[in-house]
C-alpha cells in the first residue's frame, strides 16, 4: 500500500495522462493531472490522405497516431510502426493491424534496431510526428535505403495553467513524486511551477536522456523506469515501499 495517499503529478496532455491517472489511483495514489505540454494541430499534409501508398508509416507518439486519425485518413496503413508501447497500444486500439513496435524500450534506437527496420531499400516511408525532434530516425533510414517523407502534424507548447494550487499543495505535503516523459515537458514544468519543485521533488522519467536532461536542470533525485505505463507505476511502487 505504499502509494496510498501519495501525490503524484503527471504532465502529460490531459487525454493522455488519464490511463495513468487510473492505474495510480487503483492503487491508492491521489494522481495530480497537470499538463506541462500542449497539443497544437497543424495543418494536415497531403501525405496523411496518402497513407496507403507508403511500405511504412511510423508513428513518433501516440499523439501523431491520434491527430492523424483526426485527419479522416485511408486507414490502417499497410504496415504501421511505433516508437514505443504507448504508440503502439494507440496504433492498437486504432484497429492497426501489422505494428513494428520495440519491447522494454520507447526510443528511435530501439525501433531501427529491429530486424524489420534494417532491409529497407527502395521503400517508401513516411514518419508521423510533431515539429522539432532529433533527426536520428529519418537520417538512418534514408541511410538504409529507404525514401523518406515527414509528416509534420502538429506542435507542442507550454500550456497556460496557473500553478498556484499545486504549488500550495507542495507546500502542504500533499505532493510527493513528478513524473515527466520528456524533456520539454520537464522545461515547461519548471517554466510554469517553479525551479524550487523540479529540485525537491523526486522525479520518474521514462529514458536516460531525460534523467540525464532533469539532473542537468538541478534535480537532485531522478528515478529511472523502463518505457511503459507498467513499468511506471512498479517503479513508483518500489521507490515508496522502500521509505515506508
Amino acid at each position: 500500500m505504499s502509494l496510498v495517499g501519495r501525490g503524484v503529478v503527471l504532465t502529460r496532455p490531459r487525454e493522455l495522462a488519464e490511463p495513468f491517472a487510473r492505474l495510480l489511483e487503483r492503487r491508492g495514489a491521489h494522481a495530480i493531472v497537470f499538463p506541462a505540454i500542449e497539443i497544437q494541430p497543424l495543418a494536415p499534409p497531403s501525405s496523411l490522405s496518402r497513407l496507403r501508398d507508403y511500405d511504412l508509416v511510423v508513428f513518433i507518439s501516440p499523439s501523431a497516431v491520434r491527430i492523424a486519425l483526426a485527419t479522416q485518413p485511408p486507414w490502417p496503413p499497410r504496415l504501421a510502426a511505433a516508437v514505443g508501447p504507448g504508440t503502439r497500444r494507440e496504433l492498437e486500439r486504432a484497429s492497426a493491424r501489422a505494428i513494428i513496435a520495440p519491447t522494454g524500450a520507447a526510443d528511435s534506437e530501439a525501433l531501427l534496431a529491429l530486424p524489420e527496420m534494417q532491409n529497407l531499400r527502395g521503400k517508401r516511408v513516411l514518419i508521423v510526428r510533431g515539429e522539432g525532434g532529433r533527426g536520428l530516425l529519418a537520417d538512418s533510414l534514408t541511410a538504409r535505403g529507404a525514401v523518406v517523407e515527414h509528416a509534420v502534424c502538429y506542435r507542442r507548447a507550454k500550456p497556460t495553467a496557473d500553478a498556484a494550487p499545486l504549488v500550495a499543495a507542495w507546500r502542504q505535503g500533499e505532493v510527493d513524486a513528478l513524473v515527466v516523459w520528456t524533456a520539454q515537458a520537464l522545461d515547461n514544468f519548471g517554466a510554469m511551477a517553479g525551479e524550487e519543485l523540479v529540485a525537491a521533488l523526486p522525479i520518474f522519467v521514462p529514458h536516460e536522456r531525460i534523467a540525464q536532461h532533469a539532473r542537468a536542470r538541478g534535480a537532485r533525485e531522478v528515478v529511472l523506469a523502463a518505457a511503459g505505463d507498467d513499468p511506471m507505476l512498479e517503479r513508483l511502487v518500489a521507490y515508496f515501499d522502500a521509505r515506508d
